[in-house]
């Protein structure tokens, strides 16, 4: 029978020293800069009811989350998201609390991924929640503190990609399609795969949302893409309203950090489905997954009973800890090993914590033989060995 007990399961690793010390500094960039905007923090349990997730609408798949049953035969999940809770919370203990409400969160999801995947199952997640507000400005409240997380990791290549999943949505509702053809066509857009987006929709080629939908993954880089948009959409009042507003949010976005730093994206059609209006992902040069991840999700919170506005993003703080290890080195050798020449500890002690409190970082010596101690400050690195007599 094969033993476990040696093995991480598939999809979770150990985290070891610098890796610890890289992530611990991404948290603490993130609580400063929340902090510093003026959101509160909260902090959902590990576990949920499973109905969180799947009651009214299926927004998460039952097959990405990690299920087991509570004491009393209840079905329940290890929190595969972060935003659903705080739904969740918003229309219970936050319930009528003066809005906007800027929350902010820092804590780990875990969501079972494909065998061999390359994805992590457990994730340490920090982000945002802004329930309430005008529109326009809590979409670049959010985009703008997303841009600030990235500045805010040390990374100065960073670009920020910004859509609409209205587009997607009000174009496949005109052809009238099943709830599973639709998602094969969102996933043959989100992934760019033309031929076989032409193909699925030649059946419906007579109708004019068809056409759009084959151009819609095409639509993406600088400001050129609005032009060419324009052209596809202006008989579309709907969609040319929602293409002069996403416009507005990149012309001031560029305005703040360049162009360079901001794209458009009008194929970017997120698998969570509780996503209504704009959608943004924030990338690093050279790391070809998403840093950052959020959206506009206006009728989510109608579902546990508040019926508000929200915008909200997700940072990687595993990828983030990861880009900031490679631009930092983290080793942190102790400055002062302290060597007791007795069993009397009083005295070491003592200079320990004076020495801490100075700002050194000592570690106390666990050999008895003073060479050795000697030994072990010279293969170590560290700063000086002193002896307490």
């Amino acid at each position: 029978m094969k033993r476990y007990d040696l093995l991480t399961p598939e999809g979770t690793r150990d985290l070891l020293f610098e890796e610890c010390i890289a992530r611990r500094k991404v948290e603490e960039k993130l609580h400063k800069l929340f902090g510093g905007y003026g959101y509160s923090e909260v902090i959902t349990p590990g576990i949920e009811f499973y109905d969180v997730f799947y009651s009214k609408k299926r927004y998460l798949s039952p097959e990405n989350m990690y299920k087991l049953t509570d004491s009393n035969g209840r079905l329940i999940v290890i929190r595969p998201d972060s935003t659903l809770p705080i739904a969740r919370l918003v229309g219970t203990r936050l319930k009528g609390e003066r809005l906007p409400l800027k929350l902010y969160y820092s804590q780990n999801i875990f969501r079972v991924n494909p065998k061999n995947s390359g994805r992590d199952d457990e994730i340490t997640q920090s982000g945002i929640e802004i329930i309430g507000g005008e529109t326009y400005f809590s979409d670049f409240e959010a985009l703008s503190l997303a841009s600030e997380v990235l500045k805010s990791v040390d990374v100065s290549d960073f670009h920020i990609e910004i859509g609409d999943c209205g587009f997607f949505k009000d174009l496949i509702g005109e052809l009238g399609l099943s709830r599973g053809y639709s998602e094969d066509i969102r996933v043959l857009i989100e992934s760019k795969n033309y031929p076989e987006l032409e193909r699925a929709l030649k059946p419906y080629e007579s109708v004019k949302a068809s056409k759009a939908l084959t151009e819609l993954p095409k639509l993406f880089g600088g400001r050129e893409v609005f032009d060419k948009a324009r052209e596809i959409f202006f008989v579309n009042k709907k969609l040319s309203d929602l293409l002069d507003g996403l416009n507005l949010l990149y012309d001031n976005l560029a305005d703040l950090y360049g162009e360079k730093f901001v794209g458009v994206d009008l194929g970017m059609v997120n698998k969570i489905n509780y996503y209504t209006g704009i959608l943004f992902r924030g990338y690093v040069e050279g790391f070809g997954t998403p840093i950052i991840s959020g959206g506009r999700y206006d009728t989510l919170l109608s579902d546990y009973g508040e019926n508000l506005s929200a915008i909200g993003f997700a940072v990687n703080v595993n990828s983030a800890a990861k880009i900031l290890l490679s631009k930092t080195s983290f080793k942190q050798n102790p400055d002062v090993l302290l060597f007791c020449e007795t069993k009397n500890m009083k005295d070491c002690i003592s200079r320990a914590n004076e020495l801490i409190a100075k700002g050194h970082t000592i570690e106390l010596s666990l050999y008895g033989d003073i060479e050795e101690a000697r030994e072990y400050v010279k293969s170590k690195g560290i700063g000086r060995l002193e002896v307490i007599k």
